[in-house]
């Protein structure tokens, strides 16, 4: 471990999750600030809704670390979930071409995405395993067990001759998971009797009181829905929770059917859970075009799309556009997951559409077929009780979890709790906690293969487009400014008709031709002039007509 000199300060920067659900990306800094090391923990993405027509992934804004990658020693995973490790190979070639330390599970999921990935990055993984320390620049790493919704999570504990902190990363309290190892609370216990200087903690269900059900009484509750359906059984869930796709699969085996996984992601998932030994002792799965030769009580489909992803094989049965599996009257869908904020009216426009067909819908709620993987209130006590830390940071979470964490460590005897959101640079020690700085931060966007802001990537411009479309007029002049041919006019769009009569298309071709002829001869000859004055009378016009402004481009030629 590196040793203290009296100008050194260790660090916490969030640039990702921290007033917000996904896209968590955390820096710890450790030095003087004239040359501070860093390293970062999880790179996540988070995903675009409606008002970014065309983005593939929403991604934090790095700029603050990738423009000086000479002080970065590494990058350290905490688990599988796309909101933590999904930027990587958008990311990674902006910063510097470090290490990125993770866990097998993560490492498998990681190259499987990898090799179906053109032009994929050649990212260098070191392996670590929890309970074992490993080096990082000025920072000595080790993981903890926890329980999550996917194999092999870990808190980090982050030593630094300044003082230990640990990340809890995404965690929970389960007596009885369907997998994996129960969260590590001796270990815990341990690092806190240590001495843990700051907890930087999960906030995801810190509105919520008590405890969170176990994956087993998840397990139980879907084998006894199971057992008394009489038609196809399909459950979509997240790709990643490869605990819930065990219970689901156990459930349909003790209801004596059996299962077929549709989705691609969730097919890469199962596929490196059998190679690691996730899925040990349950049957093979069936591939989809065994769909129709099974019989519908016979059969448990487990699949894509519980986010509402227009992309996803749940969307495509719900509009009936699936190349090897269809829904019928009868057939029980249940959402094994929660909606993720702002995919709510997705998530009901596809259940309407399976309504339609006569497919019964079974949410969580009266029945219990999901249960988080994040802490409610009595599992956060637990955490702090363990650990004893001097500071408490609340992060993973939107302002009301990040408020509620806040509250209750200060009601616990947390001695100082530090609210940051993303962009706070915040002085860990020496001395109280204090936030220096606020740094540049926010979100930038993979699109296709463009990765940059929303002016960048075109999206801006699309998004007014979808709003309020597009017109194009073409007028070719001569020198002396006289019009050789008639204008031509392209809208998209746009309403067809103007009013009752006359197309919107016609409407604006006589503004645009009459704007030329009444400008003075002089002036016709300014070609810059002449597109600002079609195009301002143009989108006036619009606006007159329609209520709204579209975009107007106009193209002046002199020949």
């Amino acid at each position: 471990m590196a040793k203290q000199t009296k100008k050194d300060e260790l660090i916490f920067l969030p640039l990702g999750g921290v007033g917000e659900i996904g896209m968590n990306f955390a820096l710890y800094g450790y030095g003087p600030k004239s040359n501070r090391r860093y390293i970062i923990v999880d790179v996540g993405v988070t995903f675009p809704g409606d008002d970014f027509p065309g983005a593939d992934l929403v991604l934090p804004d790095i700029d603050f670390i990738a423009n000086q990658t000479d002080k970065l020693d590494g990058i350290v995973i905490t688990h599988a979930h796309e909101d933590h490790y999904g930027a990587l190979m958008a990311l990674w070639p902006m910063l510097g071409g470090v290490n990125v330390y993770c866990t097998p599970f993560t490492a498998a999921m990681l190259e499987a995405k990898l090799q179906g990935e053109r032009n994929a990055p050649k990212i260098p993984v070191k392996i670590y395993k929890p309970n074992k320390s490993f080096k990082v620049g000025k920072f000595e790493i080790e993981g903890i067990h926890v329980t999550h919704s996917v194999p092999e999570p870990v808190s980090l504990v982050i030593r630094s001759p300044l003082g230990n902190v640990i990340h809890t990363g995404d965690w929970k309290l389960d007596p009885a998971p369907t997998l994996g190892q129960k969260t590590d609370e001796a270990r815990f216990r341990e690092v806190g009797d240590d001495g843990v200087l700051a907890l930087i903690c999960d906030s995801t269900n810190a509105m919520r009181e008590g405890e969170s059900p176990s994956e087993e009484e998840v397990s139980a509750s879907l084998a006894e829905i199971i057992t008394k359906a009489e038609g196809r059984v399909l459950v979509t869930t997240f790709s990643s929770n490869v605990g819930r796709i065990r219970s689901i699969a156990e459930a349909a085996e003790k209801a004596g059917r059996k299962v077929m996984v549709l989705g691609r992601s969730l097919l890469r998932v199962c596929e490196v859970s059998r190679d690691l030994g996730y899925l040990d002792g349950l049957a093979p799965f069936l591939s989809e075009d065994e769909f129709s030769s099974v019989p519908r009580n016979k059969i448990v489909v487990i699949l894509t799309g519980s986010q509402g992803e227009p992309r996803a094989a749940l969307a495509k049965l719900a509009r009936d556009d699936h190349r090897n599996a269809n829904l019928t009257a009868g057939d029980m869908v249940i959402f094994s997951s929660r909606s993720i904020p702002g995919n709510e009216r997705e998530i009901i426009t596809i259940q309407n559409q399976m309504i339609e067909q006569g497919v019964e819908i079974v949410l969580d709620g009266p029945q219990l077929v999901h249960v988080s993987g994040h802490p409610r209130r009595n599992e956060l006590r637990k955490m702090y009780e363990w650990t004893k830390p001097q500071i408490g940071v609340p992060v993973h979470g939107e302002a009301a979890h990040l408020t509620a964490q806040a509250k209750l460590m200060a009601h616990e005897g947390i001695e100082s709790v530090m609210p940051v959101r993303n962009g706070d640079m915040l002085r860990l020690a020496p001395g109280a906690p204090e936030i220096l700085d606020t740094v540049k931060h926010g979100r930038i966007y993979k699109d296709g293969n463009v990765i940059g802001d929303e002016d960048t990537t075109g999206i801006k411009r699309r998004r007014v487009l979808s709003w309020v479309g597009h017109v194009v007029i073409a007028l070719v002049l001569d020198g002396q400014g006289e019009l050789l041919a008639d204008p031509e006019i392209t809208c998209e769009g746009l309403p067809r008709m103007a009013d009752g009569q006359d197309r919107f298309e016609d409407v604006l071709y006589d503004v645009a031709l009459s704007t030329v002829e009444n400008m003075p001869q002089k002036k016709r000859r300014d070609l810059q002039r002449v597109e600002q004055a079609v195009e301002r009378a143009v989108r006036n016009e619009a606006r007159d007509v329609w209520g709204k402004k579209p975009l107007i481009t106009v193209f002046v030629t002199q020949v």
